[in-house]
C-alpha cells in the first residue's frame, strides 16, 4: 500500500491550524466560529477514515492499468514533477466537473457548506469526493506512473490546498497571484456572491483557470457557502444533502431518459414534470447575510474540545499505514468516529437525543479499545490511558443538561 500522507501531514496540520486559531484569537478578526469549527473537525475525522478505504478500492486497480502502461516511468526529479503538474491538470477538470454537473456537486459541496473560510474549513471534505476524483486520475496510471505514486501525489497536491483557505494572507504581489492558486483566488471559489460562483477551480496554479475561461479575481467582500445551506451541523445530512435530492429527482422524473441524464446534466437541472424544489436562502428581505447557528446544551464547548482533540490520535490509529488494526477492526473504529461526529453536531444543536448518542459511542469504544488491549493489538497502557480519558468523558457528558430554548439561526452582517 502507498504511504499514508494524510496521517503523515496531520500533526502539522493541526499546528497550522492552531496557529491560525491564536492569530485570530489575538485578532479578534471573528474568521473562526465555533460550531463551525467543530462540524469541520469532525467531518474532517470521518474523512480520513474513508479515504483508507478509497485507497483499498483504487489501488489494485491504479497498479494493473500501471502494469499494460505505455511507458515504464522511472523515479526522478522529472517526472516527480511532471506527474504533480498532471495530477494538478486533472484535477483542475474534476474539481470543475465538481461544480457543473449534479453528480459532481453531489460529491463535492459538503466542502463548501460552511459559512466560514479558515484552515479548518479546508478539512471539511466530502465522503463521497476522493473515490470518484480517481476515475479522473486513472489517465496517469495508464501513462506508466506507479499506483502508490499516483495515491501519494494525489493526497501531497490536497494537503498543499490547505494553504489557500485563508483569510489572514492578503492579496500576494502580483508576479504570484499571475500563476499561484493564491488565498485571494481560493476566497473566490468559496464565495456565494453571484459574480464568484463557479470560479477558480484550480488546485496548485491558477493558471488553467486562465486558459479555460473560469478566472475571477477577488474584487468585492466575499460571503462564503452555499446559496441553499444545509442549516445543520449534522455531518451525515451535509454529506448527502444533494446527493438524496438527485435520487429524488431521478425518481420522480416521468421519462426514463430524464432519470438517467438528471446525473450529469448541469447543476440545478431539473427533469420535465418535476416540480421546483424549494430552496434555502443565505439573505435576509432586505439583503443581508444570514448564517446558521444553534444552541449548543450547556457546558458542551469545553467538552466538545476535548473530544476533538482525543478523536485525532484515535483517527491516527485507524489511517496510518503501519496500523495493527485488522480491517474490520478499522470499520469498526471509523464507525464509532462517524457516531462520535454526529453526536457533537447534536450537542451544538441541543437535540433530545445527542447525550444519549454520545454515551452508547463512549461506551462502544470504551469495548473496542479494551478489547485490541486485551488482544494485544495495542499496547496495554495505551488501551489503560485512552479509556481513562473515555471514562472521563463519560461521566462530563452524563452531567450536561438540555437548555428550553430551541436551535435559531441569526443574522450576521
Amino acid at each position: 500500500m502507498p504511504l499514508n500522507v494524510y496521517a503523515v501531514a496531520t500533526p502539522f496540520v493541526l499546528v497550522l491550524i492552531a496557529l491560525e486559531v491564536a492569530f485570530c484569537l489575538k485578532r479578534k478578526n471573528g474568521y473562526y466560529e465555533f460550531q463551525d469549527s467543530v462540524a469541520s473537525l469532525g467531518t474532517a475525522i470521518i474523512n480520513q477514515c474513508v479515504n483508507v478505504a478509497v485507497a483499498l478500492v483504487w489501488y489494485p486497480v491504479l497498479g494493473w492499468l500501471a502494469s499494460h502502461g505505455l511507458f515504464r516511468v522511472e523515479a526522478n526529479l522529472w517526472t516527480g514533477l511532471a506527474l504533480f503538474l498532471g495530477v494538478d491538470f486533472l484535477f483542475y477538470w474534476f474539481h470543475r466537473f465538481g461544480h457543473r454537473t449534479n453528480v459532481g456537486w453531489a460529491a463535492h459541496m459538503p466542502h463548501h457548506s460552511t459559512e466560514e473560510l479558515n484552515y479548518a474549513v479546508a478539512l471539511r471534505a466530502s465522503v463521497t469526493q476522493r473515490f470518484f476524483s480517481f476515475f479522473f486520475y486513472w489517465p496517469l496510471a495508464l501513462v506508466g506512473f506507479p499506483a502508490e505514486w499516483v495515491i501519494a501525489m494525489v493526497a501531497f497536491h490536497l494537503v498543499l490546498q490547505l494553504l489557500p483557505h485563508t483569510r489572514v494572507v492578503p492579496k500576494l504581489p502580483a508576479f504570484i497571484e499571475a500563476w499561484l492558486n493564491t488565498p485571494s483566488h481560493h476566497r473566490v471559489h468559496h464565495a456565494r456572491n453571484e459574480r464568484y460562483l463557479d470560479k477558480n477551480y484550480g488546485g496548485f496554479l491558477i493558471l488553467w483557470d486562465k486558459l479555460f475561461g473560469s478566472f475571477e479575481p477577488e474584487t468585492e467582500a466575499c460571503r462564503y457557502g452555499v446559496t441553499s445551506p444545509p442549516n445543520t451541523w449534522d455531518p451525515t445530512f451535509i454529506n448527502f444533502q444533494v446527493w438524496r435530492e438527485v435520487v429524488k429527482d431521478a425518481l420522480d422524473a416521468p421519462r426514463w431518459f430524464d432519470k438517467l441524464r438528471v446525473w450529469f446534466m448541469p447543476t440545478g437541472w431539473r427533469p420535465e414534470g418535476v416540480p421546483a424544489r424549494k430552496k434555502g436562502t443565505w439573505r435576509t428581505a432586505d439583503g443581508r447575510e444570514v448564517k446558521f447557528q444553534s444552541t449548543p446544551l450547556p457546558g458542551s464547548k469545553p467538552y466538545l474540545v476535548a473530544q476533538v482533540l482525543l478523536a485525532f490520535p484515535v483517527m491516527l490509529l485507524v489511517t496510518h499505514t503501519k496500523t495493527p488494526l485488522s480491517g474490520w477492526q478499522q470499520v469498526a473504529l471509523s464507525l464509532l468516529l462517524w457516531a462520535a461526529a454526529t453526536a457533537w453536531s447534536a450537542l451544538l444543536e441541543s437535540k433530545r437525543w445527542a447525550a444519549s448518542l454520545e454515551v452508547g459511542r463512549l461506551l462502544g469504544t470504551i469495548a473496542l479499545i479494551t478489547a485490541l488491549g486485551v488482544g494485544g493489538v495495542i499496547p496495554a497502557w495505551w488501551a489503560v490511558g485512552l479509556n481513562g480519558l473515555l471514562g472521563g468523558s463519560l461521566g462530563w457528558v452524563l452531567m450536561l443538561r438540555r437548555p428550553s430554548e430551541a436551535p435559531s439561526a441569526e443574522a450576521a452582517g
